[in-house]
């Protein structure tokens, strides 16, 4: 049966926030969390960032939902020994209900480190031996790596949990889908698409979740949940590999400029009708994720709670 979750904004959202929606999402009904790992917003307009693994171990003690990064790139501003650590004290913390979730990033957030921003293949291998030295850490060992793009002088992690945390990956395209099949645990996208679904369980995802996620916008009328999601996330309307090439909220505003309400709509359910809302929900359910996370735009979030609890997750079960 599929499972419905909610999906933390941490571009929108102070800490603070982001813990009290955790308990909202609980007491409404949603299965388990979803939460965003940036150091930048996409957009100044949006106006937070918080860092990850600190409202991960405050969600953990506020909540007992499952909770997944969506996602974390482990490959340039935080190495993946670290990121190992993280997700060893995030899967303790949960008491195992820790997923970590990768992907290869976006500039906007790794290029503070390195301004050099390795092309798609290559960070795809670098995702590939991340992914392993992880792994190895979390088998509690005493680790000394000398990799192609990561070393590491006797390393070992000491606070473990009983089982190490399943590595969910993210892919879009071909490649990372295909990758994702074959070295993750699970499977991260944030589009309906059944050929993708179908690609990672071909590669060596079959039996295992793929999860999902996507963007709503609850109000009391459709025009203004447009006009909120428009001024918050236009980003949305921005085609190509441009989200993952581009280093500051700003150029992602001069793009976002050229971006009209209709295009910045297309893919968000708008409204208080529970219908729109479903109708796309059901896309995913259709395309055959096992796990759908669904996050509030803007600030309605309370009357979020509300609507979907009375209206939404019911006739979704």
């Amino acid at each position: 049966m599929t499972k419905f979750g909610y999906f933390l904004g941490c571009e929108e959202h102070d800490p603070k926030e982001l813990v009290r929606q955790a308990v909202l999402a609980e007491r409404a009904g949603f299965e388990s969390l979803w939460i965003s790992d940036h150091y930048h917003p996409w957009l100044d307009e949006q106006g937070q960032s918080a860092f990850v693994w600190s409202v991960i171990g405050a969600i953990s003690q506020a909540v007992s939902l499952p909770i997944t990064t969506a996602v974390t790139c482990p490959l340039v501003r935080i190495h993946p020994a670290v990121v190992a650590q993280a997700a060893a004290t995030s899967a303790v913390l949960t008491g195992g209900r820790f997923q970590l979730g990768v992907g290869t990033g976006e500039a906007l957030n790794e290029h503070i480190i390195d301004s050099r921003w390795p092309p798609a293949d290559e960070r795809l291998e670098m995702l590939k031996e991340a992914v392993e030295l992880m792994r190895e850490l979390w088998s509690g060992k005493l680790v000394t790596h000398r990799g192609t793009h990561y070393r590491l002088d006797t390393a070992r992690l000491y606070t473990l949990p009983d089982t190490p945390p399943p590595v969910y990956v993210s892919g879009f395209g071909e490649k990372s889908v295909t990758l994702a099949g074959r070295i993750g645990d699970g499977y991260i996208s944030t589009g309906p698409t059944a050929e993708l679904v179908d690609l990672f369980r071909k590669s060596g995802g079959a039996g295992k979740p793929a999860q999902g996620g996507l963007k709503v916008c609850h109000a009391a009328d459709e025009a203004s949940a447009r006009r909120t999601v428009h001024r918050l996330w236009p980003t949305q309307g921005i085609q190509g590999e441009a989200s993952q090439l581009l280093p500051l909220p700003r150029h992602f505003e001069e793009l976002a400029g050229m971006v009209s309400e209709e295009e910045a709509t297309a893919s968000t359910p708008c409204g208080p009708n529970p219908e729109t809302h479903l109708k796309s929900i059901r896309e995913y359910v259709d395309a055959g994720f096992d796990e759908i996370y669904i996050n509030q735009i803007g600030p309605q979030q309370d009357a979020f709670f509300e609507f979907y609890a009375r209206d939404v997750l019911p006739r979704l079960r």
